[in-house]
């Protein structure tokens, strides 16, 4: 165990025992009923002992998962209120217990509060210590348990304190922001300005926040008409815009095509940014508000946007898209993606990240997604460059270069060899990788991988890569 944890329990212990002295406790033994009442002192002493220890078991259980070092400290700077005590509206920077939708009260920190109307009481939008932000919600005064209120740093002069929130706003792996930035970013964004969406027959909660116009902000339902995305505050604005916009598809080509076993039919649509600007925007504007990994681009001229859609007999329904940009110098062949939460769990995001493949074995370019990627996008990622190397390793007779690897697979290097790492497949070896990967092993690893989801077939993809030459030819003429 370590020292410090030992030394705070035996101190805190020793003094548990002296406020008892008397009451026929034993050395190192508690009162358990047959002794008589302890004093107040005494009972608060052993109040905060088992809120340390119990935030000890939490901390080291935490690190034992995630498989950090041993060594966790305990939370000095805490002050846990008398409820007597306690001041309505609490503070923002208030530690708090919050009931969940588990029905089960979790710690939170409260962000932000406002008041509600018609009465003298306050909502807060409050953030749970251990799930990830887009678990950030309203919630109402009753769902607080007003006998944890801690407001320890509330001014947030802890360091610790603070590295813990830069901790909670690091779960997204924001690696384009510098720490000032990144600062910047959480205060920025860290309230969400729309509690929902409403688009086509799905309504869906939001994660994050998204910087849409200023008009638009605090409605507690935004209405997005499902084919060219213009949105709305009210419902009745959208049917009115609705019986004149003669859209039933996204606004540009569609390059593939496939109708797939249980009557499933998709469709892709590539939408130039240059030539569909509002639309692009906004799609920007509803990615971002499940996305929050990503900087918002204004500028959708450099980039083209893949839109997957469902087909029936009313039109062509979004589920998902990913960008890329038309003139990448770092080889990205993706820029970001998003399957929409109302069609997860249904073998799209799969599907996008193997067109994205699929239009670079066309171009004859490897590719790779653009940086940082999110924690889902980064276990996407990895799922599909597991699946799609174990199966060319499958196949192979012989031996075979990571260079032909990437060849076959359009994969970049970096990513093969990081992946093969990951799989403990490749060796260093006299100043090169040799991929060492037994049958049987293989074969473990692919039924890991799990399935690839709904699989794109080439023949049916129509397709030409993006020119600029050939654009300025048609601005000319």
């Amino acid at each position: 165990m370590d020292p410090l944890y030992k030394t705070a329990e035996d101190e805190m212990r020793e003094r548990v025992q002296g406020a008892g002295k008397g009451m026929g406790a034993g050395k190192g033994k508690r009162v358990m009923g047959g002794g008589g009442p302890m004093s107040q002192t005494a009972q608060q002493a052993e109040l905060k002992l088992e809120q340390m220890v119990d935030q000890r078991d939490m901390a080291v259980a935490k690190a034992s998962v995630n498989g950090d070092a041993a060594v966790v400290e305990p939370v000095i700077n805490q002050e846990i209120l008398p409820i007597s005590e306690v001041k309505l509206p609490l503070e923002c920077g208030t530690r708090v217990d919050c009931k969940w939708r588990d029905g089960e009260f979790h710690p939170a920190r409260v962000i932000e509060r406002r008041p509600v109307e018609g009465t003298d009481q306050h909502e807060y939008y409050v953030h749970y210590s251990k799930f990830n932000r887009r678990m950030d919600e309203w919630v109402k005064q009753e769902n607080l348990d007003l006998n944890t209120v801690d407001v320890g740093d509330i001014d947030g002069s802890d360091p610790k304190s603070k590295k813990r929130r830069m901790e909670d706003v690091d779960d997204e792996h924001h690696g384009e922001f510098d720490a000032n930035e990144l600062r910047q970013h959480e205060e920025f964004t860290k309230v969400k300005n729309v509690d929902s969406v409403e688009l086509g027959q799905y309504q869906m909660e939001t994660w994050y926040f998204s910087p849409l116009p200023a008009e638009y902000n605090n409605c507690k339902t935004l209405y997005f008409a499902e084919y060219d995305l213009s949105f709305f505050k009210t419902r009745g604005e959208m049917m009115r815009h609705l019986r004149k916009c003669k859209l039933q598809h996204p606004p540009g080509d569609e390059i593939y095509r496939c109708h797939y076993p249980g009557g499933r039919s998709v469709s892709m649509f590539e939408v130039d940014g240059k030539k569909e600007k509002l639309y692009c925007q906004n799609l920007c504007y509803l990615a971002k508000l499940f996305l929050d990994h990503k900087t918002l681009y204004y500028d959708v001229d450099l980039f083209l946007f893949y839109v997957l859609c469902e087909n029936d007999e009313r039109g062509s329904h979004i589920v998902g898209y990913f960008s890329k940009e038309k003139c990448s110098e770092e080889g990205y062949n993706l820029a970001c993606i998003l399957t929409l939460p109302s069609h997860q769990r249904k073998g799209y995001g799969k599907f996008l990240i193997a067109m994205s493949y699929e239009l670079s074995k066309i171009e004859g370019k490897v590719g790779t997604p653009e940086r940082p990627l999110s924690d889902l996008g980064n276990v996407s990622y990895r799922g599909y460059w597991t699946r799609e190397l174990l199966k060319v390793l499958k196949e192979q007779e012989g031996s075979i270069s990571i260079k032909e690897l990437s060849a076959a697979t359009m994969i970049k290097t970096e990513d093969i060899i990081s992946t093969l790492q990951h799989l403990n497949l490749i060796q260093y070896q006299k100043g090169q990788h040799v991929i060492c990967a037994a049958p049987a092993v293989i074969e473990r690893h692919l039924k890991q991988a799990g399935s690839p989801g709904l699989q794109v077939d080439p023949k049916f993809i129509v397709w030409c890569p993006y020119s600029a030459e050939r654009e300025y030819a048609l601005y000319r003429n």
